[in-house]
């Protein structure tokens, strides 16, 4: 039998669903405007009944406009009070670990527990240069800065003598007011052994389908059992996109639509910061993707869809771009059907009912 996280009786077996925010500026948007509907997207992700809203970290790019998810992540947690707020993800590549653990700590304190930390090893950017941390922290410092960063969480002092990071011992302040282990970003098999090791939670990308999500976990729980770690105390997290309409083709149509003006100048923003050719998807081709892989529809069949993912990987907590309709006032009507007609039956319902029909 196949060993997997989100066993019955184990911390995964709650179904959590968060939202996704990418900040995402669509064409003739105004930086400020998509930041402040950003915002308002999370306080409404709260009122509609989510459990957390996940900020994603993005330089120099139209694809998203926070450079900074911790900051964006301390303001929202200022407008709400009950939703849990993480960073999806914070990129270890161009900061330093230490600091990012004091953010992290800080957040956790003030917010009474509410703050959550995801981070990445992000990609072979432009970022490296323009912040002086260099290629080589992108290919061969990850490992190095996710342990400098877990010892920064759990331990009261801490000093280095690696590679990147030399430094005396120092006291860390202030502490977490609870246990804190980062989610981690997992999008290569190398990654995912990283985190199976630590018994790190991964978040796998919206970019793959359910099969993929299920060879990647299955392939994580070999390991992190191998090194001693409780699979039933890890809860993997999911993202995907989401749109509600009354009919699914009407969703898809949407989608199919807006999408592509956001994606093709977004995704041309990756700049490498050497000589390597980067080749951007095709926006249409991945807009069609994305509409396939995750729930885009009729209420019914978003949440067959969400029940589905759950039922094929054990993964029990999915976070949902919202924002694909790229305009603020759809998005909180996105969230809002979301919250009343898709989230109860997917917190109803333990196994994917037949999919059958429109819905």
């Amino acid at each position: 039998m196949a060993v997997r996280a989100g066993t019955v009786g184990s911390v995964a077996d709650e179904v959590r669903i968060g939202a996704f925010l990418l900040a995402a500026r669509f064409p003739g948007c105004d930086d400020g405007e998509v930041l402040s509907a950003a915002v308002e997207t999370a306080v409404a992700a709260e009122q509609a009944g989510f459990d957390d809203v996940w900020i994603a970290e993005h330089h120099f790019m139209s694809y998203g406009v926070c450079p900074s998810a911790t900051t964006l992540a301390a303001y929202v947690l200022g407008r709400t009070e009950r939703i849990e707020v993480g960073t999806a993800v914070s990129v270890l590549s161009s900061q330093h670990p230490v600091a990012l653990a004091e953010q992290a700590a800080l957040l956790d304190r003030v917010s009474g527990g509410r703050f959550r930390l995801g981070v990445g090893r992000g990609g072979p950017w432009v970022d490296l240069e323009v912040f002086g941390t260099g290629l080589d922290r992108f290919e061969n410092g990850f490992v190095e800065s996710l342990d400098l960063l877990i010892a920064a969480l759990t331990q009261e002092r801490v000093s280095a003598k690696g590679a990147a990071f030399r430094f005396r011992e120092v006291e860390m302040v202030p502490r977490p007011g609870r246990p804190m282990r980062p989610v981690v970003a997992s999008t290569s098999p190398g990654t995912v052994q990283v985190a199976a090791a630590r018994g790190l939670p991964m978040l796998l990308g919206m970019h793959i389908g359910d099969p993929d999500k299920a060879a990647l976990v299955e392939s994580y729980a070999g390991t992190a059992v191998a090194h001693g770690h409780d699979l039933t105390r890890i809860p993997h997290v999911a993202a995907g996109i989401a749109y509600v309409a009354d009919t699914t083709s009407e969703a898809v149509a949407a989608m199919k639509e807006s999408l592509p003006r956001w994606l093709e100048p977004g995704l041309a923003g990756y700049r490498p910061v050497d000589g390597r050719t980067y080749l951007p998807r095709d926006a249409r081709d991945y807009a069609d993707l994305l509409c396939r892989l995750h729930p885009v529809g009729s209420p019914a069949h978003c949440a067959r869809t969400m029940l589905a993912t759950i039922e094929r990987t054990g993964i029990r907590h999915l976070i949902l771009l919202v924002e694909g309709a790229g305009d603020p006032a759809l998005t909180r009507r996105n969230i809002a059907r979301l919250g009343a007609e898709v989230l109860p039956l997917v917190r109803a319902c333990p196994v994917p009912p037949n999919k059958s029909g429109d819905g």
